[in-house]
């Protein structure tokens, strides 16, 4: 069991945690993520790790409320426990000093590209992050990223706050002024698409963290395989993270709708049931 030191939501439908998770905040890296479980009725749900205390033996998670199990978790307290979390999972990025390298994060995809960022730069690169969303109401974790880097870049799609682009408006300004020597970007599988087909071009190596869906975390389902240089790779063991210029994304958006309308049906029963304590509770 894993104590929840604090939970909130921070914008309408995002939320962020810190929990006790000893032994992965012990030995987790930049680009892992963990598979949490509430309760021992619930499903398994891949998380990202935006930051870590090994001190105290804590981990900072984001999660966007989407279905049920997320709206489930967005409902838990300081003080309560989550059944389960396993972890640290997956390959972590490739560290190293490769001069100079955009760290891209969009949406809910910020949160992960932190400690990227944060590792990027220890290991000698020079750093520029670039975040993007929608508006600015859904930007995340500015303050930190402009801490990391050499240089922040901010995006919103509506010219609200920052640059009116998108990340990959910002990211053909970058390389047409200077010579980049890696790009990491986690967000849309839309975004990470277009980054890679941009970086392409350029030949820019291209890393891209993909959220795909998971039960176990370990490879054994297989809900997580991806196409990658044509060839079937699983999210979980092989990734998360995959050279973006090899990866199939048209075949991983079909695949991440799959389960579009079962998620519906069973956010709506949920709420149906929530609204009706409430109207008992009255």
């Amino acid at each position: 069991m894993h104590l929840i030191h604090s939970n909130e939501l921070i914008k309408p439908t995002l939320g962020r945690m810190v929990v006790e998770a000893p032994y992965v905040a012990a030995y987790r890296k930049a680009g892992q993520f963990i598979m949490l479980r509430i309760d021992e009725y619930g499903e398994r749900i891949p998380l990202t790790i935006a930051d870590s205390d090994p001190e105290k033996g804590t981990l900072t998670l984001f999660y966007q409320i989407v279905g049920k199990t997320t709206r489930n978790l967005a409902d838990k307290r300081a003080g309560e426990r989550l059944r389960d979390i396993a972890g640290p999972l997956g390959h972590p990025t490739d560290i190293r000093n490769y001069g100079t390298a955009v760290c891209i994060g969009g949406g809910i995809g910020i949160a992960p590209i932190l400690p990227i960022s944060r590792a990027m730069k220890a290991a000698g690169n020079k750093t520029i992050n670039v975040i993007g969303a929608r508006t600015k109401d859904l930007l995340i974790l500015e303050d930190e990223l402009r801490s990391t880097g050499d240089e922040m870049i901010v995006c919103t799609d509506d010219g609200s706050y920052g640059k009116k682009a998108f990340v990959t408006g910002a990211l053909e300004e970058i390389i047409g002024r200077e010579k980049v020597d890696i790009v990491v970007a986690i967000g849309p599988v839309p975004m990470m698409r277009a980054v890679s087909e941009l970086t392409r071009g350029h030949g820019i190596k291209t890393f891209v963290s993909l959220n795909s869906i998971m039960v176990d975390g370990t490879g054994m389902c297989g809900g997580c395989r991806v196409s990658v240089k044509g060839e079937k790779r699983f999210t979980c063991v092989d990734g998360p993270e995959f050279d973006g210029h090899e990866v199939d994304f048209a075949e991983l958006m079909a695949r991440l709708g799959t389960y579009r309308s079962e998620e519906a049906e069973c956010m709506e029963h949920h709420n149906c049931k929530l609204e009706g304590v409430t109207s008992h509770g009255k």
